[in-house]
């Protein structure tokens, strides 16, 4: 069950460090280019390693502080939006990578420092 749990914190990190993969990309990009679709992706593989991860905890001994658990996943469900509502547009506005790019550093912020 570790192999199974670290293979999770493994895709986890992917994901998050597809999310900040996409803000360089999109910069490169320019403003007021299409949102890649990378930022849906990203944000899906954190979501559903996340929910893994936490679902899995009874199984694997580790214990979650559930309101930490909640923030990220709160801050994750607003990366997912902004990313989904921009991803359809023609064009995105400037503040939007930048945004999403904050939103991620506030992830990993919570996730390292919050104890």
């Amino acid at each position: 069950m570790e192999f199974v749990r670290l293979l999770l914190v493994f895709l986890h990190l992917l994901g998050m460090g597809m999310l900040v993969a996409m803000f360089f990309l999109q910069s490169r990009a320019g403003v007021g280019a299409p949102l890649n679709k990378g930022w849906l992706h990203g944000a899906a593989l954190q979501l559903v390693t996340g929910v893994a991860l936490v679902g899995l905890s009874p199984l694997t001994g580790k214990d979650y502080d559930h309101v930490k658990i909640g923030v990220k996943l709160l801050v994750l469900v607003v990366i997912g939006v902004l990313a989904l509502v921009y991803v359809r547009k023609a064009s995105s506005p400037g503040w939007v990578p930048r945004a999403l790019a904050g939103l991620v550093v506030v992830n990993v912020a919570v996730a390292v420092f919050w104890t």
